[in-house]
C-alpha cells in the first residue's frame, strides 16, 4: 500500500476561504483505495460546521514544544472518516480557537509553526509512517525543512519524502528572523539566504521550497511564469535553480459536485443537450431574484471571485460603464478589499437594473449563476489555475480571461475563421483590450447564435475532472518513491 499524507490549512468540506480546499478536498478521493492509503491533516478549527465536529473521535494528545516562545504546548490529534477517506485534525484552542482560518498574520505565522511540528511529531504516536507527506501552500512549508533536520535524527522519517504544492506565491509566511527561531527552534545556520532568510526576514514558504524534494503548482503556465521577475514575487531565482524539479499540474474540479444536469441549487437542470432550450430558465429566474432587467435576450456577464488586486478589478472599474450597456447586465459575487466592495455597490446603485453586486460568498447563489449567466469574466493579473472557469465549461457559460497562467492552459480562444475555440482571452493587462474582447463576445452571442452555441458545445465536452490530475499526480509519487508504475 503507498501512503500518502495531505497537509493542509484548509479542505472540503471541513473549512473553506479557497481553491485549496476544493484540491485537498477533491484530489485524495480520485486515488484508486486498493493501492493508495490517502489521509488529510488539517487544524481543527472552532469554525468547523458542528455537525461535523461533533462526530470527530479523539485518538490521543500529547506535549510538545517547538522553540523558546512555544516551550510547551497541548496537541490533540482527532479523526474523522468521510467518503472512504481518514481526516486528523490537530487540536490547540489557543491556536485554533477562531471565526475564520487566518487572521493576524503574526498569529497565523506562529499558529502554522506549531502546526508543522505537530504534523510529523504526531505520526509515530498515531502509528501512521507515509512514504510521501505533500505540503500545500506557504502554511505547511516548515514541514519540509522540519523533516530534513530535525526529524532525520528519527529512523521512523528516514526515506520519507516531500512535494511541495504552490497554490499562490504571492502569499509566503515571511517575518523577522529573531521571532521565527523563537518559534520554530530551528538553528540560526538555517536562517541564511540559501535556505529560509529572505530580504533579512525569514520566508516559511521559501524553506518549503528549498527543502521538499518535488515541487508542483497549478498549471503548466503558472509554473514557467514563476521563474520569470514579474510573476516570481522574489522567488523566482530559486524557482528557476529548481526548474528540473518541478512542474504544473492544473486542477480539477468535482464533477459530481458542479453537474447542470442534476445540481439541486439551480433552478432549471439541464445538459448539453438541452443547454439550447433549458439554459435560459436560469437566466429568467436569477433576473428577477436580483431585481434586474427580465429578459432572455440581455448578454449576462457572471464574475465570482475574491474582491482583490490580483483579480483584475481596476480593469472592470476603468471600463464598467461602457460594458454594462442597454443590452447587457453584470452580476458580482465575492468579499474582500473594501475599495472593489464599495465599487460594486456604486455601480449596482448606478444602474439597478443592469448591475447585482452580491458582496457576500454564497455558494448557492454560486451555483444559480453559473447555471444562469451566458459569459464569465475573469481579467486576472495572475492566476496560478483558476477554477471558476473550468466551472463555466461545465454550465456551458462562455469564459472570457486574460491569458495568464491557468487560465491561458484551460481556455482556447474563439476563432471565427475556423470555428474553433471555447472561449474569449485577450493578453495585454489593459483595460481597453479587455473591452474589445468583451465586445467581439457580445457581437458572437447577439449576431451569430450558431457560432456561440457551438463555442458551449466545445466547452462542454472538455473533462476538467481529477481523473488526468491524478495520474500525474500517480506518475510524480512513484517516480519520488521509484515505485513500478
Amino acid at each position: 500500500m503507498k501512503k500518502i499524507l495531505f497537509a493542509a490549512s484548509e479542505c472540503v468540506p471541513f473549512i473553506k476561504t479557497g481553491g485549496l480546499a476544493d484540491v485537498c478536498g477533491a484530489l485524495p478521493k480520485e486515488f484508486d483505495p486498493q493501492y493508495w492509503d490517502i489521509r488529510v491533516v488539517i487544524p481543527n478549527y472552532s469554525c468547523i460546521p458542528e455537525h461535523f465536529r461533533s462526530q470527530f473521535e479523539y485518538v490521543t494528545h500529547f506535549y510538545m514544544g517547538t522553540g523558546s516562545y512555544i516551550p510547551s504546548k497541548y496537541v490533540g490529534v482527532l479523526k474523522y472518516e468521510l467518503d472512504g477517506i481518514t481526516y486528523y485534525f490537530i487540536d490547540n484552542k489557543e491556536y485554533f480557537d477562531c471565526f475564520s482560518p487566518y487572521g493576524n498574520i503574526r498569529q497565523d505565522i506562529e499558529k502554522f509553526c506549531f502546526f508543522d511540528k505537530a504534523v510529523l511529531s504526531m505520526l509515530p504516536v498515531i502509528g501512521f509512517q507515509p512514504d510521501i507527506i505533500h505540503c500545500h501552500d506557504w502554511e505547511t512549508g516548515l514541514i519540509p525543512v522540519y523533516l530534513k533536520n530535525e526529524f532525520q535524527g528519527d529512523m521512523f522519517f528516514w526515506g520519507m519524502k516531500s512535494v511541495m504544492t504552490i497554490h499562490n506565491l504571492k502569499f509566503q509566511g515571511v517575518w523577522d528572523i529573531k521571532t521565527m527561531q523563537g518559534l520554530t527552534g530551528l538553528p540560526a545556520s538555517l536562517f541564511t539566504p540559501d535556505k529560509l532568510e529572505y530580504k533579512k526576514d525569514a520566508n516559511m514558504l521559501k524553506g518549503g521550497l528549498v527543502y521538499a524534494d518535488y515541487i508542483t503548482t497549478v498549471s503548466d503556465s503558472y509554473a514557467n511564469e514563476i521563474q520569470t521577475e514579474y510573476y516570481g514575487e522574489g522567488l523566482n531565482g530559486l524557482l528557476s535553480a529548481r526548474h528540473y524539479d518541478m512542474q504544473g499540474i492544473v486542477n480539477g474540479i468535482d464533477y459530481q459536485v458542479y453537474n447542470p444536469a442534476t445540481d439541486n441549487k439551480i433552478y432549471c437542470n439541464y445538459d448539453a443537450e438541452s443547454f439550447r432550450k433549458k439554459k435560459v430558465n436560469n437566466k429568467l429566474k436569477l433576473q428577477e431574484d436580483l431585481g434586474l432587467t427580465v429578459d432572455k435576450k440581455k448578454y449576462m456577464i457572471g464574475l465570482i471571485s475574491r474582491l482583490t488586486d490580483q483579480k483584475g478589478l481596476d480593469l472592470i472599474n476603468f471600463v464598467i460603464d461602457r460594458i454594462v450597456d442597454d443590452f447587457t447586465q453584470l452580476v458580482v459575487i465575492g468579499t474582500g478589499e473594501g475599495q472593489y466592495e464599495n465599487m460594486f455597490r456604486y455601480y449596482a446603485w448606478k444602474y439597478p437594473d443592469r448591475v447585482s453586486a452580491n458582496i457576500c460568498y454564497s455558494d448557492d447563489l454560486a451555483h444559480k449563476l453559473y447555471a444562469s449567466a451566458d459569459a464569465f469574466l475573469m481579467p486576472s493579473r495572475f492566476e496560478p489555475c483558476g477554477l471558476t472557469q473550468l466551472i463555466s465549461f461545465r454550465y456551458g457559460t462562455v469564459p472570457i480571461v486574460r491569458e495568464t497562467g491557468g487560465l491561458k492552459d484551460t481556455v482556447i480562444p474563439y476563432n471565427e475563421y475556423e470555428n474553433t475555440g471555447d472561449g474569449f482571452s485577450f493578453s495585454n493587462y489593459n483595460g481597453e483590450e479587455m473591452l474589445s474582447v468583451i465586445n467581439y463576445s457580445k457581437h458572437i452571442f447577439f449576431d451569430k447564435k450558431k457560432q456561440w452555441n457551438q463555442i458551449i458545445d466545445r466547452g462542454m465536452a472538455k473533462d476538467f475532472s481529477w481523473k488526468s490530475s491524478k495520474c500525474r499526480y500517480e506518475n510524480l509519487y512513484n517516480y519520488l518513491k521509484g515505485w513500478p508504475v
